[in-house]
């Protein structure tokens, strides 16, 4: 795969998972949605598609990583580094692009958010927080969840069948929903450095009324957690299997 194509599928691949992932929260929070309150089944089940239909949509192009942990995860077990920071910026682009996408599909609820009464901060829509702030174990959660995400991806490798029949993101994408539904309570299951940060760069940038503060303080737990995840599973994959 050439850079070139490594570069443009994971941006696009990575901006339809932020779409997907960040407009259900967008639906599922903002007033004046028709999916107001619906619920956290729906915020994981949309952000599983939205695995789905990214990885499928990159697959050809980039192998359809979309994630800067797996990616990690892939050069640890491989020892293959020559293109990581291809992949990297690919995802990081991809990801902010994605969020401009969920605002202006989203603009006039986030323009209706300019109204004191009903105003609300619009952050959880782009990026995660914690449910109870504590930076130690909202690291290890980030941690532990990501390693969920990622050794299992490696060792989906080693069923050749999955590769085969072309149902191995498939079943990524209901890993990704099982995750949220069983780890994603406390910090809300960023486990992609990439869906994090370059969503917040979003929120700090657009003209979105009443937006409150991007919480920069966190943000350095759903980048780095992510990453020791993504570098424990590749090691993890590489001494085991």
């Amino acid at each position: 795969m050439s850079n070139a194509d490594i570069f443009l599928g994971e941006v696009i691949g990575t901006a339809i998972l932020i779409l997907f992932g960040a407009g259900v929260v967008a639906a599922v929070v903002l007033n004046y949605s028709k999916a107001k309150d619906a619920g956290w089944i729906v915020i994981t089940f949309g952000w599983g598609f939205g695995v789905l239909a990214g990885a499928y949509t990159a697959a050809p192009l980039s192998g359809g990583h979309i994630n800067p942990a797996v990616t990690l995860g892939i050069a640890i077990d491989t020892g293959d580094w020559d293109q990581v920071h291809i992949y990297m910026a690919g995802q990081m682009v991809g990801a902010f692009l994605g969020a401009v996408l969920c605002w202006l599909v989203y603009f006039a609820q986030f323009q209706a958010n300019r109204e004191e009464d009903k105003a609300q901060p619009t952050l959880g829509i782009f990026s995660t927080a914690p449910a109870i702030r504590n930076p130690v174990a909202n690291l290890m959660t980030e941690i532990i969840a990501t390693v969920g995400l990622v050794l299992p991806i490696l060792a989906f490798g080693l069923t050749e069948g999955l590769g085969e029949s072309g149902t191995a993101i498939l079943i990524v994408a209901f890993l990704v929903v099982g995750i949220g539904l069983s780890l994603g309570g406390p910090t809300g299951y960023a486990i992609n450095p990439a869906r994090d940060l370059g969503p917040r760069i979003a929120h700090s940038l657009l003209p979105i009324p009443n937006k409150g503060t991007s919480d920069w303080g966190y943000a350095w737990i759903p980048v780095v957690g992510p990453l020791i995840g993504g570098a424990l599973s590749g090691l993890i994959f590489n001494a085991a299997f």
